[in-house]
């Protein structure tokens, strides 16, 4: 009954999720992001500002919108960011002269795509940077014990990067978690809450979530920061786009997990052995209902291996030498290749006229799903060299549309 409240996302809910928990008691998620000043204080910047970080988003010629996110700045044990440093990218970030609550920051940016209904795509929305930040290894023996009673697929689970910590009485159970082990807690913890909602058994949502945390000192926002880390959570086939400065060079953080990728097909065959169909239009589903082999909710499906594990990425970061980062739903990425993408950020003023590039683009080229873009820049932002590439190719793209008649979604 308490989780039938989910359906209307009240802030109510988001506080019975969080009681259970652990809390850490300088946790605590802002929309804006804190900054070094010259004279030794600490500065404010609003999140949702244009220009700090871009979005557009259009229902399509769907009924309901299903795409969703988030962007925020969570609050993280600055010992367990220093052991991801270390193991990512063999670097020792030392703190002692960061003022504790800069040292904490990580800029949160998530998107979600759902499919079968919203309900798992709005949970997201509201919860999933609050599960991320107060997530605590407290709760992994619990959790890998309900993992198992799933079944199938996940009886044969052995914890992935929750392993050290499914036995509270082994040793290494008193090591920190690091970003991978937080994520993937965080992911599997939203199925287990959404369990009893009978509504994400058949529903469920795509996610991507950057984590860009600045490693200067003093520290700067994230969008003039000289040095960054990058960590990328994804599952399913929402995109993650890292543009360069140099001739607008994309580099792809994100890979669909769909049946014929080939680390799922490997998975599932080794997990599940067959469960891959294709339906009446020639497109490979798993199960005979889904496209994507990981994502959140899909409950009834978990069984049969559709995983809530995300798969992790990390790069170090030059901030000059990227222009910007862009996020989209699969209603954009499935009509405009990366190479488009990137190049219609040029020249643009700032993020949110980027985004609305994008999402313009991707209407013009017929897509008639969800569509969402977001823009978060980087030091390199206006600074983008070389010319644009695929100008010419989407104008033969559009003359090759014009005429033909569609519904113009209301721009949201």
């Amino acid at each position: 009954m308490a989780l039938r409240l989910l359906s209307s996302f009240r802030p109510s809910s988001l506080r019975r999720i969080r009681t259970p928990f652990p809390v850490d008691r300088h946790a605590e998620y802002h929309d804006y992001i804190r900054f070094s000043t010259p004279n030794d204080r600490i500065g404010r910047i609003p999140l949702r500002s244009p220009k700090v970080i871009g979005v557009a988003s259009s229902r399509g010629e769907r009924i309901q919108q299903e795409d969703f996110y988030a962007y925020v700045a969570v609050s993280l044990d600055p010992d367990e960011l220093r052991l991801s440093l270390k193991k990512a990218h063999r670097i020792d970030w030392d703190t002692s002269s960061i003022p504790d609550a800069l040292a904490r920051q990580v800029l949160f940016v998530g998107i979600y795509d759902g499919h079968g209904g919203s309900t798992v795509s709005q949970f997201l929305r509201q919860e999933l940077h609050g599960l991320l930040e107060n997530v605590d290894k407290s709760q992994i023996p619990d959790m890998y014990d309900w993992i198992h009673e799933l079944g199938g697929y996940f009886k044969r689970f052995t914890g992935g990067a929750l392993a050290p910590w499914i036995h509270a009485d082994q040793p290494q159970f008193a090591a920190k978690m690091d970003l991978e082990a937080r994520a993937t807690l965080a992911f599997f913890e939203v199925d287990k809450t959404l369990s009893i909602e009978e509504a994400a058994q058949d529903c469920g949502a795509t996610a991507s979530v950057v984590l860009l945390q600045s490693l200067d000192n003093p520290v700067n926002p994230f969008f003039s920061s000289e040095r960054l880390a990058l960590t990328v959570a994804h599952v399913g086939d929402t995109r993650v786009l890292l543009s360069k400065t140099d001739n607008g060079e994309v580099v792809p953080m994100t890979e669909n997990h769909h049946v014929d990728a080939r680390v799922e097909a490997i998975r599932l065959r080794r997990g599940m052995g067959s469960g891959r169909s294709m339906d009446s239009f020639g497109e490979t589903r798993w199960m005979g209902a889904l496209q994507n082999t990981r994502s959140l909710g899909d409950l009834k499906y978990k069984r049969f291996g559709v995983t809530p594990e995300p798969q992790m990425r990390y790069m170090l970061l030059h901030g000059p030498e990227y222009s910007h980062i862009t996020l989209v739903s699969d209603g954009i990425s499935s009509v405009v290749s990366d190479d488009e993408i990137s190049d219609l950020a040029r020249g643009a003023a700032t993020p949110q006229s980027a985004a609305q590039r994008i999402l313009k683009f991707a209407d013009e080229m017929g897509s008639d799903d969800n569509l969402t873009a977001l823009v978060v820049p980087l030091a390199g932002w206006g600074r983008m060299t070389g010319e644009d590439r695929t100008r010419d190719l989407r104008y033969y793209r559009k003359v090759q549309m014009s005429g033909s008649e569609r519904h113009r979604p209301r721009w949201m």
